[in-house]
């Protein structure tokens, strides 16, 4: 059975126009990667857990805080590069992400060496506008932003 993950995009609206919370993976294998890099705060679960409370977690384990409170608007799932399938729901609010503190995972590092290092999930975070959030974003996630994208311009209508 594939992998499943669930997160939350935050969005605001800024003095550009509508602008989304991403984030930045930890660990030296993305400490290079910028563009095409980020994601929304998201996580796997597990067969038969709630994927909603489940992003909710992993939004306050990557970044540090809870979610804020607010409507979930379901922006579906796609399938990712690596096969896992990811679901996210868009929730109107703001953070500062001068706050983030994530959890951290352990690896062996440097590679083949025997030793093992810790490193935070998130390194950091961003609020980026969409024109720039397309750029920086995983491509396999993209479609998940224009479904936001789309509710925001009125041209699809949230699902009850």
């Amino acid at each position: 059975m594939p992998k499943r993950s669930a997160g939350l995009l935050l969005y605001r609206f800024g003095d550009v126009g509508p602008e989304v919370l991403l984030v930045h993976p930890g660990g030296p294998l993305w400490a290079t990667k910028d563009a095409g890099a980020w994601t929304a705060p998201k996580g796997e679960y597990a067969e038969g857990e709630d994927p909603t409370v489940a992003a909710e977690r992993e939004f306050a384990e990557e970044l540090g805080n809870p979610a804020p409170p607010g409507a979930r608007l379901d922006l579906g799932e796609v399938r990712q590069a690596g096969g896992k399938w990811t679901r996210l729901w868009a929730v109107a609010g703001d953070f500062d992400v001068s706050t983030v503190h994530s959890n951290t995972f352990e690896m062996q590092w440097p590679p083949r060496s025997g030793r093992s290092a810790r490193f935070p999930e998130v390194d950091r975070a961003a609020w980026y506008p969409l024109d720039e959030a397309r750029r920086k974003l995983l491509p396999s996630l993209l479609p998940l932003l224009e479904q936001l994208v789309g509710y925001l311009d009125g041209e699809q209508v949230p699902p009850a």
